[in-house]
């Protein structure tokens, strides 16, 4: 939703300044932590509730991360639930996460395989698709039978599919035509 992107973006970069002043892994953690609290609904609904404090807010939202939050994250929750905006919490996690990308120089990636696949095969396709890709890639690794064998890996908007079912859809398309 445009919308949501749009009013999540000063907050996004607002706290990534922050997280460069300071330790930007452990405030990346507290983010995606944050993220997924913030994308629950019963968490949305609760924020969203008129009987329920800003703090209240906070320290609900605070008691769920397992991870630290420092005062300033402290403030930056209070800040978002008094002006209404948790549900910008998902939102704001993914525009940091490309902020930090973009720091870094990297980009993460979907890779889907047909089986699963070991740490150390793992680790020699990242090596391979990092050299393809020419950034440092940050893997997330998920099994999906449907693709038969191979694998199909997404790095933005970009898509290197070698799969056995993208190479049968293929032969299809050109037996078809």
């Amino acid at each position: 939703m445009a919308e949501l992107a749009t009013v999540a973006r000063p907050y996004a970069e607002a706290l990534f300044r922050v997280a460069q002043t300071g330790n930007t892994a452990a405030w990346s953690e507290l983010v995606s932590e944050l993220t997924q609290v913030g994308s629950h609904a019963d968490v949305q609904a609760f924020a969203r509730n008129p009987n329920v404090s800003a703090q209240q807010i906070v320290d609900a939202v605070a008691s769920l991360v397992k991870a630290p939050v420092t005062p300033e994250a402290q403030n930056f929750l209070r800040m978002l639930a008094e002006n209404g905006r948790i549900e910008l919490l998902p939102e704001i996690g993914t525009q940091f996460a490309a902020l930090k990308n973009a720091a870094e120089g990297a980009a993460d990636a979907l890779i889907e395989s047909a089986f699963p696949l070991s740490a150390e095969q793992t680790a020699q396709l990242v090596r391979t698709l990092e050299q393809k890709f020419g950034r440092k890639l940050n893997p997330s690794v998920a099994v999906e039978p449907s693709l038969i064998g191979g694998v199909r890996v997404v790095v933005g908007d970009e898509v290197l599919d070698t799969s056995v079912k993208a190479k049968l859809q293929q032969m299809e398309i050109a037996l078809t035509a």
